[in-house]
């Protein structure tokens, strides 16, 4: 379980997040909705300690990610917005190799790279070298590092972002099968289908600030909208900003 409370970053003038305050539950997927520049992923990145919130507590199962954010690094695995893969390295070796960081060696270890390379379609570019892969191939092997470990709590940053068909679809599997093993998976997206098909909650985030929470049915009651999509707009406030510009 992930809680976060009163969460406040700011840049300069900038409140790039303001208040913030939501649980993200064992067993259940939650999504983070905005527009860009919403404050979704400073939200993110404090939540897995990358950024120290000026304000607020963060709390990863019993672990306070401000006052002790290498317990915290312990209960998650996280996919950002950045992957920061090692161009040298193959896309096996990144496996193992974070694998090793979280105490799993020899046997265990090989049988979980295998399993993640499989489950991932990654077997004929497992032993490339990641400098000469697409943005897609990237995106799979940095996922494949974050869950090696078997994390109990997974923060996903746009997953399925610029990945083809089969390979989003994979993507979407595992949060699927990581929901029904009791893991909290917290993601961020612009994808609706993604949100609508895949969230038990959605959080949806504007300037900074937690607008609407609920089911995707509660924002569509909420909106009077039968379209995820439109109650989005309708919560975010971009149909407003989208009016008041001059014609």
């Amino acid at each position: 379980m992930i809680r976060v409370e009163n969460l406040h970053k700011r840049f300069g003038e900038v409140r790039a997040v303001d208040g913030v305050t939501f649980t993200a539950a064992d067993g259940l997927v939650t999504a983070l909705l905005g527009p860009n520049g919403a404050g979704k992923t400073t939200a993110l990145r404090m939540l897995y300690t990358l950024m120290r919130p000026d304000e607020g507590r963060i709390l990863v199962d019993d672990a306070d990610a401000v006052a002790d954010p290498q317990a915290a690094r312990l209960r998650l695995g996280v996919l950002p917005d950045l992957s920061g893969l090692y161009p040298r390295l193959t896309a096996r070796e990144h496996i193992e190799y974070f694998g090793e960081l979280q105490g799993i060696t020899g046997s265990e270890l090989r049988a979980r790279t295998a399993h993640l390379l499989t489950l991932l379609d990654m077997n004929e570019i497992a032993d490339r070298r990641v400098a000469g892969f697409s943005h897609g191939e990237r995106t799979k092997t940095a996922l494949a590092r974050a869950i090696v470990h078997r994390p109990k709590n997974v923060l996903l940053d746009e997953p399925t972002n610029r990945l083809d068909v089969m390979s989003t679809r994979a993507v979407r599997d595992i949060i699927r099968r990581l929901k029904g093993e009791g893991h909290t998976v917290l993601f961020s997206s612009h994808v609706m289908q993604e949100v609508s098909v895949l969230s038990d909650t959605i959080i949806v985030i504007a300037r900074g600030k937690i607008v609407a929470s609920g089911t995707p049915d509660d924002l569509r009651r909420q909106t009077g909208h039968d379209n995820l999509e439109d109650a989005f707009v309708t919560l975010s406030g971009l149909d407003a900003d989208a009016a008041a510009v001059p014609s």
